[in-house]
């Protein structure tokens, strides 16, 4: 099956903090009963990590999202991109609900990932803010890597996030957080991030979350090798806020820097629009519209839904009045 469908929500449970509530609510379902059910993960051939087939997405058809597209890149990804990246998606997209703030943590870039960890990727991230609030990224003051380590031991989280640049964000913008950048997302925001397809955190802090960092946090390589992910490069605000954007129809969402990782685009449908052929994930961010593919059935979408959009489904003509994220793989 490579027609376009929609999802239903994929919320990994027992995540280590609190949030969902405004998930459902922007997806129009009842609320849900879970206090840690913080992320939707849309379209995700990734795995929680540690812990089996969590997180991966499956088809109607009950097969995962991961196995269809193994069986049959071309169709779901197109022949140019499995001529660059092979059966690789090179995506991951969620819905994040901030219940409480999260931790100061990082990711690392993807030579750490394979030299040191064994994976494909790292991870970079942007941010599509759907509520207002307060994000903490990169440093605005320097520290040195022993004393970001001592930070850490002792759990001064207070001095951590006094290191990072606050900023206010609105519904709208866009943040791009390179691989390697301290960051934590204040309480209260929702969120749709765009990523490289893995789960793998640095964390820290973890006092006050579910989890134990001091065993989970480091990513099994000790917290003196972890640390070394992180980007200790002291960044102006005029620097960071070089990594926010505001798209306006028909402009890029992200910095140039950002497109080796993926693409992240507003499409506003004030009547038509058109959504060019490819692999993507849409979310309906507003509104409601008709989406009707070249091949396969159309769809009704409204506020809060996800859609794959396989390359076979070919262009999509969109009608109504709606506004749609489309997040994609990097280009050929």
């Amino acid at each position: 099956m490579t027609e376009m469908v929609a999802l239903p929500s994929n919320r990994p449970s027992a995540r280590f903090y609190r949030g969902g509530q405004r998930i459902s609510a922007f997806r129009g379902e009842p609320r849900g009963t879970g206090s840690h059910e913080p992320e939707d993960w849309i379209a995700s051939v990734t795995s929680v990590a540690g812990e089996g087939d969590k997180g991966r997405s499956r088809l109607p058809d009950g097969r995962f999202l991961a196995d269809a597209v193994a069986d049959d890149p071309g169709a779901w990804l197109g022949d140019d991109h499995t001529a660059a990246f092979g059966a690789d998606t090179k995506l991951l997209v969620k819905l994040l609900d901030a219940g409480q703030r999260l931790p100061v943590h990082a990711h690392p870039d993807a030579r750490f990932a394979r030299e040191r960890l064994g994976h494909r990727h790292g991870k970079a991230e942007a941010w599509w803010i759907l509520s207002p609030g307060v994000v903490h990224v990169g440093l605005a003051e320097r520290v040195t890597a022993e004393d970001l380590r001592a930070l850490v031991e002792t759990q001064r989280t207070d001095e951590m996030l006094a290191l990072l640049h606050e900023v206010r964000v609105e519904a709208g913008d866009v943040v791009f957080v390179p691989p390697g950048t301290l960051h934590a997302i204040g309480e209260g925001i929702l969120l749709l991030e765009a990523q490289e397809p893995e789960d793998l955190s640095i964390l820290l802090e973890w006092n006050g979350f579910d989890i134990d960092g001091r065993e989970a946090g480091h990513l099994g390589v000790g917290f003196e090798t972890a640390l070394g992910a992180v980007d200790l490069t002291v960044r102006s605000r005029a620097e960071i806020d070089a990594l926010i954007r505001r798209p306006a129809r028909g402009e890029s969402s992200l910095p140039e820097q950002a497109l080796e990782w993926f693409r992240f685009d507003r499409v506003a449908v004030e009547g038509r629009a058109t959504i060019a052929q490819g692999f993507a994930i849409l979310v309906v961010a507003d509104g409601a519209a008709t989406l009707a593919p070249s091949c396969g059935a159309s769809l009704e979408a409204r506020r809060g839904a996800t859609i794959l959009l396989p390359h076979a489904a070919g262009e999509v003509v969109d009608t109504g009045a709606a506004e749609l994220i489309v997040a994609r793989p990097p280009a050929p």
